[in-house]
């Protein structure tokens, strides 16, 4: 005898939607270059029990809960009309349309025109550049990788960034096998979502169908990417190793490169970019770009929302920050002070110019803040504490309301993330795409005083950060919807 279960039965129901719009996911992305997002969580390769999660998120973006059966129909209207390349929220097309009363009946004749009318805009084209750019990684370490990672996993016929080659040192007997192992497994983002296979001879990683040419070269000028039929190419640097504009600009001494973006805190004059903040500033002419540090990328965002609102006197930030490859396992020496110290086994007190760095990219800024930084024992995920002396007198639900509002409805969407719960800790946050999670939690105000807490994954979120600069910087500019 079987009891009526409304819960599992509700559950069952979702998840057979869910099952239904993979593969309608995958096709519009293959064959129309169109990512499908719920409240700005990307479906795209997404299970099914990942794509009910995301409607999860409905309560905190739009403030009631949208069902998989609604998004699913706004998702079948898509598949109808076949828009051009794009970004398409369904969740938030849904809970628009359920205002707009468009999803109150049974027929989708009016779910259609609602799409149509949202989608109008955008180019009837799969792709919006007329021909592939070619992306070097000049380096393969952290952030090498996972670039590697999100590059290979966007590959279709319609997706123009082409990962043609990473550039390493050494070529010692085993050397390939081991990268591509590296790239197969993490200890911290998990497995590749995929297939690897080496080509010993061609010297090449075969990723998902992706043929990537592993060249081997002690310094740039030794190269000529032409030989591998690499031509105009974005070189990635992701060393730290160079990180002038002289010494940058070696990466154009090479036959088949046309620019260059470092993943590392740049000196000199080169553009500081922070996607969502600055990146209207890249101009075509620019060859030479920094997409500044982890921890820039995480509190600039947070800090121009609170100085357009709020206005900021002047402040401290202080980065609770993971250890890194740059420090030892066990005591030894180190160049800098106290890095020599077991990364393991000490909170390590350290500096860190993304306080300074943070004027580059928001000239209001300069000169109001400092900045220093602890490195703690745990392999990702940081946290910036911001420390600030405001213009104008607020509170804290007023300050988090206008975080929020920003973080769910603003162009800085894909930046800020906005965390809730009184239960999540670092480890919470591996694999979150916003290179900002604001824990509005924690925040304390008072009178014209606040204390922010802005947690980041050091490593994916900035790399998302960086792939938003790389398509920028090639003019690879998608339509969002809504908008």
């Amino acid at each position: 005898m079987t009891t009526e279960n409304p819960y599992l039965n509700s559950y069952i129901e979702e998840q057979g939607y869910a099952e239904h719009m993979i593969p309608a996911v995958g096709a519009l992305y293959r064959e129309r270059g169109v990512i499908i997002t719920v409240f700005g969580r990307k479906l795209m390769n997404a299970s099914a029990i990942e794509i009910i999660k995301a409607h999860r998120l409905s309560l905190q973006v739009v403030g009631e809960s949208i069902s998989v059966a609604e998004t699913a129909r706004i998702l079948n209207a898509i598949t109808q009309i076949k828009p051009g390349s794009s970004r398409i929220d369904i969740g938030k097309l849904a809970f628009d349309a359920r205002k707009a009363g468009q999803l109150s009946g049974k027929e989708d004749n009016a779910v259609s025109e609602y799409v149509s009318e949202a989608t109008k805009h955008i180019p009837n084209q799969s792709t919006v550049l007329d021909e592939p750019r070619d992306i070097v990684l000049y380096g393969f370490g952290r952030i090498g990788r996972i670039l590697a990672r999100l590059l290979i996993e966007r590959t279709t016929s319609n997706n123009p960034l082409r990962l043609r080659a990473i550039v390493v040192r050494g070529g010692r007997e085993g050397d390939l096998q081991k990268r591509a192992s590296l790239l197969r497994r993490d200890s911290i983002h998990g497995p590749f979502n995929g297939h690897i296979t080496v080509d010993e001879e061609q010297s090449a990683i075969i990723a998902n169908g992706n043929f990537i040419k592993i060249i081997y070269a002690n310094q740039p000028e030794d190269i000529d990417y032409t030989e591998y039929d690499i031509n105009d190419a974005l070189i990635v640097d992701n060393t730290g190793v160079f990180k002038d504009e002289e010494a940058l600009s070696r990466h154009l001494v090479p036959k088949g490169a046309k620019k260059v973006l470092l993943t590392a805190p740049a000196s000199g004059a080169i553009k500081n970019i922070v996607y969502g903040v600055n990146h209207d500033d890249l101009l075509d002419a620019d060859t030479i770009v920094c997409a500044a540090s982890c921890t820039t990328n995480a509190i600039t965002p947070v800090l121009k929302v609170i100085n357009d609102k709020f206005g900021i006197v002047n402040g401290h930030v202080e980065t609770v920050h993971s250890y890194t490859n740059d420090q030892n396992l066990i005591d030894n020496y180190h160049k800098a002070d106290r890095r020599g110290r077991s990364a393991p086994l000490n909170m390590v007190l350290t500096s860190t110019g993304a306080a300074k760095a943070v004027a580059k990219a928001l000239p209001e800024l300069a000169g109001k803040l400092t900045g220093n930084a602890i490195r703690v024992p745990t392999p990702n995920v940081s946290m910036a504490v911001c420390n600030l002396n405001l213009k104008n007198s607020t509170d804290r639900d007023a300050l988090n309301a206008h975080v929020r509002e920003m973080a769910f409805h603003s162009s800085l969407s894909q930046q800020i993330a906005y965390a809730y719960s009184t239960e999540v800790v670092s480890s919470d946050f591996v694999g979150t795409p916003e290179p900002a999670i604001f824990d509005s939690v924690a925040t304390l105000v008072e009178d014209d005083r606040c204390v922010l807490y802005v947690w980041y994954d050091n490593e994916f979120g900035y790399s998302t950060q960086v792939l938003r600069v790389m398509q920028q910087m090639v003019g690879l500019h998608i339509a969002n919807v809504p908008a």
